[in-house]
């Protein structure tokens, strides 16, 4: 089923020069680029798209880091786009990552692992909704 999804590609890798090799690789893994944009997410949006974190000891160092510079924000589409997304990606920690997964190649932490995709359908279009307004 032809699915869409969010990616974004985080602060770390697009200050790394990582931003073309990413978009490459996503490209290459079938994936339909519907949108994509890049700029600096206010401290405000970035609190509400990490709300469910909120409580946790993390959420603040989460706000801090994703707000710290530019991101690229994709839409993404693609038959299972939120499973195989996740697959491309690649574990949370880059260390237990899959060879040939984004986060593998150009994540440097659990903190700082390059990207972020929606782990569920319904999640994927509260954040595409979040960053993109009516699809």
């Amino acid at each position: 089923m032809i699915e869409q999804t969010l990616g974004l590609i985080k602060p770390d890798a697009v200050a790394a020069g990582k931003t073309g090799d990413i978009i490459k690789m996503i490209e290459e893994n079938g994936f339909i680029i519907d949108r994509l944009e890049k700029g600096i997410l206010k401290k405000e949006h970035a609190e509400n798209f990490y709300e469910i974190h909120k409580e946790k000891p993390f959420f603040g160092e989460l706000v801090e880091f994703i707000t710290s510079g530019p991101l690229i924000v994709l839409a993404l589409r693609k038959d299972n786009a939120v499973e195989e997304w996740r697959k491309l990606m690649g574990a949370t920690d880059p260390q237990k990552a899959a060879d040939g997964s984004i986060r593998k190649k150009y994540g440097t932490n659990i903190g700082k692992n390059a990207v972020h995709g929606s782990d569920s359908l319904e999640n994927a279009k509260k954040e595409l909704m979040l960053f993109f307004g009516e699809q």
